[in-house]
């Protein structure tokens, strides 16, 4: 039977009436996820958190407030945490005036803690927090380690733990912050570390004493702490060093390396009389054979930056990354004196360095004298601890003084006076413990070219020691 005209309009209109009807008043699935979020935040969460309201002390609150956490904490970990996939952030309660044992948190399904983490994030944003306030792209791994050192410096480990040699370090009265890099966002930490009693007045929150460069490096390194995924910027990579002139770099090397380093670089500048250890004889270094990221460390952050003497400046806000560069593009061009003292004739291997070498090596306190290597000496200890010797050590690799025969004539090392420790001399090494070396190690020697490796894990210290001693039974 044919429908009539009429009818056919009919029914075309109500069709469109339905249909305007079913996606004007249906439920949004986004609004459904983001009632029921609400929901649980204010008949769970708001039983101990705030999630409005002005900062108020510690001592008044029951856990941390709310209302800033959707600037303060990174999703993923968010998510993460509401799943009970996190460790406790406060290894005491929050509250240790009223319990010193850990709350527990209530844990939710995964589909509840999305659509929590996804509220928060839009509805609980603190206006002083501002987007991209820090900017990280150009944050080294160096600068994390000043941030750390600073850290330690100020305190904040006397409340606040970090991992130190693979062990926590420091105190447990506040939040941890062993995968801080995970958990807080960069731009929050910033505004917290600005001045901490805003967030929480009248609790033991400390104001240190930093500068603004300060506050940088301290903030980035709670930004990256645990977190695997930050890439770290590497400037000898950049562009000022692709467009580097070895004749813009001659000229900076006379006008501010000469004072110390001589204008030949043999070490005979103006300054060297009165300083002591003296400045490095570039002259006799192969510059072109060193690492890029220490030639960059050193000049740019200076000699203390990488263990080496305070008296070498931090040239790096003087001259800018450019003339960093160019300088550095002289120096590798220009000094390439250090090729390494071949075995004497007849021996594959063996001593090149003097044995025994007079040496003044200060004795590592009292403690450290009875310790013993407690890696055994096989293989893959051993192995490892070539690697370190090789390549991988830091700041710098042992083999650029010691050289690659452990001789002490490396690239740097026929520069130095005294001369590098010549570790394949057996009858002196058999005289050194392996506490003092440890010591040395992780300290340097002062009045000698030996930075301290403080960087090193325990393990890779001694992993070290163990191939050392090898190298004295050649």
């Amino acid at each position: 039977m044919e429908i009539p005209n009429s009818e056919k309009i009919s029914y075309t209109v109500l069709f469109l009436i339905s249909f305007f009807m079913l996606f004007t008043f249906s439920p949004n699935p986004l609004s459904a996820n983001e009632a029921g979020a609400e929901k649980i935040i204010k008949e769970q969460c708001t039983a101990c958190h705030r999630i409005t309201g002005e900062a108020k002390s510690r001592f008044e609150l029951r856990a941390p407030d709310l209302m800033w956490a959707g600037v303060k904490f990174k999703r993923p970990w968010l998510v993460s945490f509401l799943t009970g996939n996190e460790k406790n952030v406060y290894q005491k309660n929050y509250r240790w005036d009223l319990s010193r044992k850990p709350a527990k948190h209530i844990a939710l399904s995964g589909e509840e803690a999305e659509a929590v983490a996804d509220y928060i994030k839009k509805h609980l944003v603190d206006p002083r927090v501002k987007k991209d306030a820090i900017d990280l792209s150009h944050f080294t791994e160096l600068q994390a380690s000043f941030g750390r050192q600073l850290f330690i410096d100020h305190s904040c480990t006397g409340c606040h733990q970090i991992m130190d040699n693979g062990k926590p370090m420091g105190g447990l009265q506040s939040a941890t912050f062993f995968d801080s890099g995970k958990r807080l966002n960069k731009d929050w930490i910033l505004r917290f570390n600005s001045n901490p009693p805003d967030f929480v007045p009248h609790s033991g929150e400390f104001v240190a004493d930093v500068s603004g460069l300060g506050l940088h490096y301290i903030t980035g390194f709670i930004a990256t702490e645990g977190d695997d995924s930050f890439k770290f910027y590497e400037p000898w990579k950049s562009e000022y060093f692709k467009n580097a002139s070895s004749k813009r770099g001659k000229v900076i090397y006379k006008e501010y390396c000469a004072q110390c380093h001589g204008a030949s670089g043999a070490g005979d500048g103006p300054a060297a009389s009165g300083l002591e250890p003296k400045p490095a004889v570039h002259a006799r270094m192969a510059l072109d054979q060193l690492p890029m990221d220490y030639l960059y460390n050193v000049v740019y952050y200076g000699g203390k930056a990488v263990g080496k003497s305070h008296y070498m400046p931090y040239w790096g806000l003087t001259l800018g990354e450019q003339g960093v560069a160019d300088v550095i593009a002289h120096m590798r061009e220009t000094f390439r004196g250090g090729s390494e003292v071949a075995a004497a004739p007849g021996k594959k291997t063996g001593p090149s360095g003097v044995c025994p070498q007079p040496r003044k090596t200060r004795k590592a306190p009292a403690r450290f004298q009875n310790m013993k290597n407690p890696l055994s000496a096989n293989s893959a200890n051993i192995r490892a601890g070539e690697k370190l010797f090789m390549k991988k050590a830091k700041p710098l690799a042992c083999a650029q003084c010691h050289g690659k025969n452990g001789d002490g004539q490396g690239a740097l090392g026929k520069a130095l006076k005294p001369a590098p420790r010549n570790f394949t001399c057996g009858p002196m090494m058999k005289d050194i413990s392996d506490g003092q070396l440890y010591w040395i190690i992780k300290n340097g020697s002062s009045g000698t070219g030996m930075m301290a490796f403080k960087s090193l894990k325990d393990t890779q210290v001694w992993q070290l020691i163990r191939y050392i001693r090898e190298l004295g039974k050649q």
